[in-house]
């Protein structure tokens, strides 16, 4: 029998607790409510709310999880980095850049902010980025519709035109 491709046989066994009982699989409480949350920013999209429109412009930056040191060590070369915020809004609004959100799980499930986020935040914010903190759906959803409800940031004067890389509008 196999379980996720592996047989039976070569699985990775967990270590038992020290009553010898077996340990449960850890739950990513985190990244099953911010799947409920992007699910939500879809719905709401799909029912023309005007948070909806913040769907098409959020994106998710897999700097987290469990993975092989192969893998790991691939990913830090690719430019992969420790604090960079969960959930990224690339849509200007209310005179910042864009949105960054450290989306943690609901308390108590939650955690702490390491400091590595946190000087991602404050790095953000510097930089005209605004930076927020949501502790689980109901406060990341708050977030979100109050920057959707932020009017556009206007871009003022000449914007620089960059001379580098590959033109691709008329690809």
């Amino acid at each position: 029998m196999t379980v996720r491709g592996l047989p039976a046989c070569k699985r990775r066994q967990r270590k038992p607790k020290a009553d010898g009982t077996p340990r449960k699989r850890p739950v990513d409480w985190e990244g099953n409510e911010q799947a409920v949350l992007i699910r939500w920013l879809l719905g709401e999209k799909m029912r023309g709310q005007s948070v909806g429109e913040l769907y098409d412009a959020i994106y998710h930056v897999p700097n987290g999880g469990v993975r092989s040191f192969k893998t790991a060590a691939a990913m830090k070369r690719q430019g992969v980095k420790a604090g960079v915020s969960d959930l990224t809004v690339r849509q200007a609004r209310g005179g910042w850049h864009g949105l960054y959100l450290e989306f943690k799980a609901t308390p108590p499930r939650d955690a702490d902010l390491s400091d590595s986020q946190l000087a991602w935040l404050e790095g953000s914010e510097y930089e005209g980025y605004c930076a927020v903190l949501a502790r689980g759906i109901d406060e990341a959803k708050a977030v979100l519709r109050e920057y959707a409800s932020w009017p556009r940031t206007q871009v003022v004067g000449q914007r620089q035109v960059m001379g580098s890389g590959t033109e691709w509008r008329n690809l």
